[in-house]
């Protein structure tokens, strides 16, 4: 209880800075909206996990019974892929996709508004595993690796050996990598490296989802979809919270006697 207030303390303490900024930035944020989006984000990411760890695992018997002529015919040409070496390769772009939002804070622009974009990354974050993880929990699907022959039957048998729907580390590279481009975007209209910021941001869950693939923890199909997922939030998220909102969709607070809450709008 005491790590959960502690945790309340600290978004409340960023969540309050972030709206002390809205000077002088492309976005503005509010604490009635953006603190119960975080919070309930990261409440149904724990949820989700939860889902996933209680996942059966395939018995002996159905893990024989598999052939790879059963995976869709898109997908087929990967089922039995299950490098090690790319596995592990894919952990350093993974890891190294999160940096790249407090990179972007040494441009001078973001970090006058470090608190806020902050506050904006941990959002749009708490959103991408809350998708991933309701996503994953409630929708099993066999990892590649597992029509291997090369691989453990004991490896073959853990539940997370179902978790191949979708890409969880290309969503999370993605939304991190699309967020840092983003945010250079929109605090730096006139800066000639924006298409190179973007053309980064692209490439680094490409290799991430490419890996995975290579490491048969994932089908293309979970990696396309991961990276569109990723990418969404990564923009979206950001772009819901611009002064100048351009796309037609809109993030307002509503409050009411008894209910406080936000109203996502798009307008034709």
């Amino acid at each position: 209880m005491k790590r959960i207030i502690t945790l309340f303390s600290i978004l409340t303490l960023f969540i309050s800075q972030a709206y002390s900024q809205n000077g002088d930035s492309p976005y503005r944020t509010s604490l009635k909206v953006d603190g119960p989006i975080i919070i309930a984000g990261m409440g149904l990411s724990y949820y989700g996990l939860t889902l996933m760890q209680d996942k059966n695992g395939l018995s002996e018997e159905q893990v024989n019974a598999l052939r790879k002529s059963d995976v869709n015919g898109f997908d087929r040409f990967s089922a039995g892929w299950d490098s090690e070496s790319a596995k592990k390769t894919s952990d350093i772009p993974f890891y190294g996709s999160f940096a790249l939002p407090f990179a972007m804070m040494l441009n001078d622009n973001i970090g006058a508004k470090a608190g806020q974009v902050l506050v904006l990354y941990v959002e749009t974050m708490a959103v991408t595993g809350a998708l991933f993880t309701m996503t994953n929990g409630n929708a099993p699907r066999t990892r590649p690796m597992v029509y291997s022959n090369d691989v453990e039957l004991q490896e073959k048998t853990r539940a997370n050996a179902r978790n191949s729907f979708y890409a969880g580390h290309t969503a999370a590279a993605a939304s991190a990598s699309f967020f840092a481009a983003k945010i250079f975007h929109d605090f730096n209209p006139d800066s000639r490296a924006r298409p190179y910021v973007w053309a980064a941001a692209a490439a680094v869950p490409a290799t991430v989802g490419y890996l995975r693939l290579r490491a048969g923890k994932h089908f293309l199909s979970d990696n396309l979809l991961g990276y569109t997922m990723g990418a969404a939030a990564g923009i979206l998220v950001p772009q819901l919270h611009k002064k100048t909102n351009k796309s037609n969709l809109s993030l307002m607070p509503i409050t009411a006697p008894d209910y406080r809450g936000a109203l996502l709008s798009y307008t034709f």
